[in-house]
């Protein structure tokens, strides 16, 4: 039976703006407070997924969650209407409404840890919402993800879920924006790479200094025996923690696998000869391609600033062994030293010999490039056909999802138009619709209360 590596895109909710809240992440602390664009944001998102989807990709969609997030408000001590809540939030601690306002959850490369059932010990794919835990905006996320996930994926005999990790710093986890798989082909079985940023149970630990470590040794294990994983087709490797001091605080951010193939930067990781050799030694069948950037040519702050390694790479021919494609921001195309670097590489005609830029430049503006707003998930023909919800990307539905966007979302939102009580009313009635649109049922709580 055929394979492939479907993307699951999130779609950008109609609260997307710009409140600066992630630390450690450069973009966000720049745009902090400008004004934002949702429906410009969602719609680029929506274009990137057709257009993958034109390549022949396999392209799904993951719905926004409800913003503002009224359930946590209440949950901390707030009273009375909704409308008095967000006067009363606004004025007391607008940097507590801003984080039950973020739409993040757009960025659904953190939404969970995805293993296919070719690598899983009951032959069922398995999936743990990632609990978020290092900021308070998106640690909020976790119980939604997982109920849009069992939506989704609901047939117990060919899917497993699981709940997010306990709720510990020393569990920290942000889910596939720290994990690859490898594999000759998607329907091959693989390895499962997991890079973390410190082991946080060993006293004296080497981790980052100026921003935290997102993701822990000790989540990654803990994943790797929840979805019942075998010792040999797992690979753990530390994050270099000078680079994430740099502004790498997910993996994604300076590496990004696809197949056989690893594309990284020099310095993405400890011990990296050492890795190489672990990859190689246990991918089945075949290996392991290294493209591999070096500082001279494309330094770690170029990698920050273009997002380059954030970019999505690709087999459009369906097979991860082929000849891949990078989908890459357009500020790829703008930095000239990376641009250079891009124009030899494809001129190699090498494992990655083309490159499409998108203009995702909302997302980017709070951190989020191609890669972040996707979690990819390997699935055969029968899952696809035992789908729970109508999530797969074809043109009704791109067409339907525009026009949703085009009437629901709004052009211009500022950090003070979230404290609107009209704003919650309206996402409400978007995400009434969207439920309708995408066969989901009740999923959100204003609609189970």
């Amino acid at each position: 039976m055929t394979y492939y590596e479907v993307n699951f895109d999130g779609l950008v909710g109609p609260t997307h703006n710009f409140a600066g809240l992630s630390y450690g992440n450069i973009a966000s602390d720049k745009s902090a407070k400008g004004t934002s664009s949702p429906k410009g944001a969602a719609l680029q998102g929506l274009e990137k997924m057709k257009a993958l989807s034109d390549m022949g990709m396999k392209q799904g969609v993951l719905p926004p969650q409800e913003r503002p997030h009224m359930p946590t408000l209440r949950g901390l001590g707030y009273g009375g209407s909704d409308r008095d809540i967000l006067a009363t939030a606004a004025k007391d601690d607008p940097a507590l409404l801003a984080g039950a306002c973020s739409a993040s959850c757009m960025w659904v490369a953190n939404a969970a840890t995805v293993s296919p059932r070719l690598d899983t010990h009951d032959g069922r794919t398995h999936f743990t919402p990632a609990n978020l835990i290092s900021m308070f905006h998106r640690s909020i996320e976790h119980p939604t993800t997982g109920r849009t996930l069992q939506t989704i994926f609901a047939d117990d005999s060919r899917f497993a879920h699981h709940p997010a990790l306990h709720s510990s710093p020393h569990f920290g986890d942000e889910g596939a924006a720290n994990h690859t798989r490898f594999c000759v082909d998607y329907g091959d079985p693989g390895i499962e790479f997991f890079v973390y940023g410190v082991e946080a149970l060993r006293k004296g630990a080497d981790g980052p200094q100026k921003f935290p470590a997102r993701q822990t040794l000790e989540a990654c294990q803990a994943v790797a025996r929840l979805h019942g994983l075998s010792e040999d087709r797992v690979v753990y490797a530390q994050q270099n923690p000078d680079v994430i001091d740099q502004g790498v605080f997910h993996n994604d951010v300076i590496s990004v696998g696809n197949g056989r193939a690893l594309f990284h930067h020099e310095k993405a990781f400890l011990n990296t000869d050492a890795l190489k050799e672990e990859l190689n030694r246990k991918l089945p069948g075949g290996d392991m391609v290294f493209v591999e950037v070096p500082d001279n040519k494309v330094s770690v702050q170029d990698a920050v600033q273009s997002y380059l390694f954030n970019s999505q790479l690709i087999s459009p021919s369906g097979s991860g062994s082929n000849a891949m494609t990078l989908v890459a921001p357009i500020e790829c195309q703008e930095n000239t030293r990376v641009k250079s670097y891009l124009d030899n590489l494809v001129a190699q005609d090498g494992a990655i010999n083309d490159v499409k830029y998108f203009n995702l430049r909302q997302s980017m503006k709070n951190g989020g490039g191609p890669a972040c707003l996707r979690l990819r998930v390997v699935l055969n023909e029968a899952d696809l056909n035992n789908l729970g919800a109508r999530v797969i990307l074809d043109d009704s539905l791109y067409a339907e999802l525009r026009d949703w966007v085009s009437r629901n979302y709004r052009d211009e939102l500022s950090a003070d138009d979230i404290r609107d009580p009209s704003l919650l009313y309206e996402v409400r009635a978007a995400l009434e619709e969207l439920t309708g649109i995408l066969k989901l049922g009740r999923l959100y709580e204003f609609q189970r209360a």
